[in-house]
């Protein structure tokens, strides 16, 4: 199974999390695995290229853990930043309704901060 978190400070996106494998196929050849990882990494690579933030990640390639969290950076930047991520969750919120015995989707709301 793979699990994603969303955390939130208020209404914002502070850190997008996805660990493990969804199971269905061998390892390189789970399409679910591959579709969430696309995202993941696409998310990464928008809020760099497009936002200019460069966020803080951990990727652990046995665990299969890619964990987005973003610094604290000017408001344009983070507005860039939470267009990408929300748009990414979109994605996996279709994929965990799509396989909902392969993907679970957690949401986490902490203190509002901003």
């Amino acid at each position: 199974m793979t699990n994603i978190t969303v955390e939130y400070e208020g209404e914002w996106i502070v850190r997008l999390a996805s660990i493990g494998h969804a199971g269905i196929a061998k390892a390189g050849e789970n399409i679910v695995c591959a579709a969430i990882s696309v995202l993941m990494q696409t998310c990464v690579n928008a809020i760099e290229g497009v936002a200019g933030i460069t966020p803080i990640t951990i990727i652990d390639e046995q665990r299969a853990l890619i964990d987005i969290s973003l610094p604290k950076d000017d408001a344009a930047k983070l507005h860039d930043a939470q267009t990408i991520l929300r748009t990414t969750v979109l994605g996996l919120t279709d994929i965990s309704h799509e396989y909902p015995r392969l993907v679970k989707l957690n949401i986490l709301n902490g203190r509002n901060l901003l």
